[in-house]
């Protein structure tokens, strides 16, 4: 997939809103119920900062949307550090063939996803677990996450959960390509590639970067 770096600097928040509502109409209704649990309950409990309620969709539902054409069909992902649900939440609406396991670690987090999954009537195919990604002894087809940590780390937490059939897809920023070489080491112990990948949720939005990690 091509960048839209370029083609969406500057872009605004109702604009942006705006190209997701025509990229993804049969979706747009719920990905606008998530907006509205970000906005209220997800700043009330202290998952987002004040200032991001104008950032919703700029800012969180686009960057997580990024993803919905790498991520294989009819596969399990495992979101982890899930948070508020991201990027795991927007996947799953605007992808009913993927299973999701979103895990976050903390209590309250864990219930405010939990009461998101349910008033989106995500139900059958996505669940909660309360549980660190370095404790879970699953095995999944794709792992994602978004501001978690270095990519170092996420090999470290992550490897067992994906390796060697599967892959690791991990929003990242302009520090992507730093975060492979700091990683260098340990993706050849252990017999893996990396790559950045420049991806966009909509033409006239701006991109962002993922590192996809598989075996070699």
């Amino acid at each position: 997939m091509p960048s839209a770096n370029s083609e969406g600097e500057g872009v605004t928040e109702e604009v942006t809103r705006s190209i997701l509502r025509t990229s993804y109409p049969e979706h747009f209704g719920d990905l606008e119920s998530y907006a509205e649990i970000l906005r209220t309950r997800g700043i009330e409990w202290g998952l987002l900062g004040p200032r991001e309620a104008d950032k919703i969709w700029d800012r969180h539902i686009s960057n997580s949307l990024a993803l919905l054409d790498v991520v294989g069909r009819g596969v399990d992902v495992a979101d982890i550090g899930s948070g508020a649900g991201l990027p795991g939440i927007p996947l799953a609406l605007c992808r009913d063939d993927l299973r999701i396991t979103l895990l976050e670690p903390l209590l309250r987090r864990c219930n405010f996803l939990l009461l998101a999954v349910e008033e989106l009537d995500l139900g059958e195919r996505v669940r909660v677990q309360r549980l660190r990604a370095e404790d879970c002894d699953e095995t999944f087809d794709v792992v994602t996450c978004r501001a978690v940590a270095p990519l170092e780390k996420l090999l470290k937490w992550t490897t067992p959960m994906f390796f060697p059939n599967g892959e690791l897809l991990a929003l990242k920023g302009a520090g992507a390509e730093e975060e492979i070489e700091a990683a260098r080491k340990r993706l050849d112990k252990c017999g893996m590639t990396a790559q950045v990948l420049h991806v966009y949720a909509a033409p006239g939005i701006e991109g962002t970067r993922a590192i996809r990690v598989l075996a070699k």
